[in-house]
């Protein structure tokens, strides 16, 4: 265990959490991320998921919840409601009926190009320069991977 240069009583305060700050720079995110995404007609959890199609195309529905971090009960709902706005059809895999595989339909492939604008709405909120997040991102994988692990 590292000993920290600061008193037990002072890591109780609550603007020594980074956990905290986590927290509040996600909701900061999840609302210009909600303004964003309005005129797509997304919400955050399905840009993500549209994102990992854009990026990978077909995927079954256990690739995209483990590259998300989603378990299926969040995960399914989310993507029932890409379906029924029309952004990707399920299919049932022939040889393991359990599996199911998510295909962007022609509408869900033609919003990649409205949605090509947000990355760099987003950069501009964050008030960093493209390095600057870069650098938060591999902190934020760090950090990640050695929660995963601990």
């Amino acid at each position: 265990m590292t000993t920290l240069p600061v008193p037990d009583s002072e890591l109780l305060r609550l603007d020594h959490q980074v956990c905290f700050q986590l927290h509040a720079a996600s909701r900061a995110f999840g609302g210009v991320y909600r303004d964003a995404l309005k005129d797509l007609g997304l919400t955050y959890p399905q840009y993500l998921a549209m994102l990992v199609l854009w990026e990978h195309g077909p995927q079954p529905v256990k690739s995209i919840g483990e590259r998300l971090r989603l378990d299926s009960g969040t995960l399914s709902p989310l993507l029932k409601r890409l379906e029924t706005a029309g952004l990707v059809r399920r299919e049932r895999s022939a040889e393991d009926e359990r599996s199911v595989t998510i295909h962007l339909t022609a509408t869900g492939d033609d919003l990649r190009t409205q949605a090509l604008p947000v990355p760099r709405r987003i950069l501009a909120a964050t008030g960093l320069t493209l390095e600057e997040l870069r650098t938060l991102r591999g902190l934020l994988g760090r950090v990640t991977e050695s929660l995963d692990e601990a």
